[in-house]
Formats: structure tokens, C-alpha cells, sequence
């Protein structure tokens, strides 16, 4: 489609948002999903055009009408204050046309900076981090309190309503202590704290809350049986959650333009025999593995799926999921049919 800038547009007018917008650097978005965005911040748009917006947008609205959308919302998405305006106004958009987006959102710099201030380093093995008594606390501080409040705060004032959460209410996220085989010696195991991982995820509450048209916004700590609370990778709490709602999409914001070949160009469209693929050649690597594990396990689950896209494009949510060339990489799961997204 080439109107879907306008779908942006219209959004934009209509919450009347400023449009001083930092963009990402040009090479590290598609040309399309740039377009679109200068679009999107230009406040002269005519009636003909508005009319162009919603008739583009509609055969995504029909398809994507009463399913579940759940997003992780991580990266420059949660730092720069513009692109916090417009992800809070694309999930209430998305809510307000009939979709059920389920936001999940991690916080580690906010964590660490709240660490500091009380004169605690934070450690980290394996990319995990290590959790004692006094680090759960300021997580659960942080991550529970401070950061998910904020979330909330700015969907309600874009017009949607948001209900915060973690794990712990109603133990709908039950967990169990997680331990990292050493590197050097894979029997060994490792001792990481009061980290976890997902052994069930109860969905009644995400039901319950979507059924009076709220938002849920979920912090990821989990809970056992003994009601001990952990400290959980927030881009696996959001795939489980996707699984457990058999979710029509779920979707990564990150600061890459999405997974790259290796001459640095976005690849979409992709199946899990592909990624594979991408993996064993080496062309997936580094920090882009972990998340493209939790969009293949999504997918592999029964999620439609997977979509790994640039939060730092503006509206980002909304192109990907309300445009036909999106902006970023989409990851097909075998339930998706071939010619949707």
C-alpha cells in the first residue's frame, strides 16, 4: 500500500501532537517506513486524503478486529518522550477500533539508575541479571511502581484505559527459580538469585480486563507456589503471555531496524525453517538472538506472528500493524496464512 502514511496522519491530527520528533538516522530505516513517518508529522492533511487513511486501513481493521496484539515495549520507545506520546496513542487507537493489545514492558536502565543511587552495581552473567533480596526490591520497585504507573499514565491521557500489573496479581504469572549452566563446565550450574522463569501464565485477569475494554499493562515478576516473587527476562514473559492468548500478533519493539541479512538489509516475511537457517549461517547473532528466540518459540506455539520492528520509527505500532509494509521483520507462524500479515 503507498497511503499508509496517511493512516498515521490522521492519528497525529487528531491528538494534536506536536510534531518535534527525533528520527532515527535514515540508514537505519526503510525508505517506505520513513516515508511514512515524515508523513506522519505533517499536519496539512486534507479531507480527500483522511479519506484515503481510513479506507487503507480498513481490510487490517476487519482482519485484526477482536484479536489479541501483545507488545513488548522496550528501547527508545520507553526513553524518548515523543516517541512514549506516540506509542501510548497507537495502543489506544488500536483498543478504540476493536483490537486487544496486551503491552508488557521491561525497565533495566531504570533499574540500574535506581541501583546506583543507592550505591548498588548492578551484575550481570550470562546477560542475566543477579538478583538478591535487596536488587528484587528495588525491581519490584521499579519495575511494578515507577515505570508501569508511567506507562499507564500516558495511554489514560492518550484516551485509552490502561490497568497496571505484575505477575503477582492474582498469581497470574507463575514462575520458578531459574539457575544458568556454566560456560566452561555445562553440568555446573549457576546461581543467579531471585530470577525466574515462566511454568504457567493464567489468563483470566488479561480476559477479565479486556472484556470491560482495558488495557492491561504487565511488569514482569512472577510468583510460586510459596508466593516467593522473581525477577523475570520481560521479552519472555511477553512471548508466553502471546502463547497463552494464542495471540493474532506479537510484537518487539527494539532500537534495530529488525533482523538483517548480511549486508545489512531488513529480511521479513521469514518462516522458522528460514530463521534457522539465518542462525546456522551466523547471519542471526549476538544480542538479536535472544529475541528472535522468543518470537520463534512464539510462533512455533501457536502465536499468527512474530514481528521484531524499529521503535524508534514514530507510530511505529501502528504501521506495522495497520499497513502492508510495516518497519520491521515479521516471522510467519505455520497457523498464519501466507498472503496476511
Amino acid at each position: 500500500m503507498t497511503k499508509k502514511p496517511a493512516a498515521k496522519s490522521a492519528k497525529a491530527k487528531a491528538t494534536s501532537k506536536p510534531p518535534a520528533v527525533k528520527k532515527p538516522a535514515a540508514k537505519a530505516v526503510d525508505k517506505p517506513a520513513r516515508q511514512a513517518a515524515e508523513a506522519l508529522l505533517n499536519p496539512r492533511i486534507s479531507p480527500a486524503q483522511k479519506a484515503e487513511v481510513l479506507i487503507e486501513a480498513l481490510p487490517y481493521i476487519r482482519r485484526f478486529w477482536d484479536k489479541n496484539i501483545v507488545v513488548k515495549y522496550g528501547g527508545n520507545a520507553m526513553t524518548d518522550v515523543a516517541l512514549q506520546e506516540d506509542f501510548a496513542e497507537d495502543i489506544t487507537l488500536l483498543k478504540l477500533i476493536g483490537m486487544n493489545p496486551v503491552v508488557v514492558h521491561g525497565g533495566g536502565p531504570q533499574i540500574n539508575r535506581t541501583l546506583e543511587k543507592i550505591g548498588k552495581q548492578g551484575q550481570f552473567i550470562q546477560g542475566m541479571r543477579v538478583t538478591d533480596d535487596e536488587t528484587l526490591d528495588v525491581v519490584e520497585m521499579v519495575l511494578g511502581g515507577l515505570v508501569n504507573q508511567e506507562i499507564v499514565t500516558l495511554i489514560n491521557k492518550a484516551g485509552g484505559k490502561a490497568v497496571g500489573l505484575t505477575g503477582k496479581d492474582g498469581n497470574f504469572i507463575h514462575a520458578r527459580k531459574m539457575t544458568i549452566a556454566s560456560k566452561e563446565d555445562k553440568r555446573k550450574k549457576i546461581d543467579i538469585g531471585l530470577v525466574g522463569e515462566v511454568v504457567k501464565i493464567d489468563t483470566a485477569i488479561i480476559d477479565l480486563l479486556d472484556s470491560e475494554d482495558f488495557i492491561p499493562v504487565i511488569a514482569p515478576l512472577g510468583v510460586d507456589e510459596k508466593g516467593t516473587a522473581y525477577n523475570i527476562n520481560a521479552d519472555i514473559v511477553a512471548g508466553k503471555i502471546a502463547v497463552a492468548l494464542q495471540a493474532e500478533k506479537f510484537i518487539l519493539l527494539t532500537n534495530t531496524a529488525g533482523v538483517l541479512d548480511k549486508k545489512g538489509k531488513v529480511l521479513t516475511g521469514l518462516t522458522a525453517a528460514k530463521v534457522a537457517e539465518l542462525i546456522e549461517d551466523g547471519t542471526i547473532s549476538g544480542g538479536m538472538l535472544p529475541k528472535v528466540d522468543c518470537a520463534l518459540d512464539a510462533v512455533k506455539n501457536g502465536v499468527k506472528t512474530a514481528h521484531i520492528i524499529d521503535g524508534r520509527v514514530p507510530h511505529a505500532l501502528l504501521l506495522e500493524v495497520l499497513t502492508s509494509e510495516g518497519v520491521g521483520t515479521l516471522i510467519r507462524g505455520a497457523s498464519a496464512n501466507r498472503g496476511q500479515t
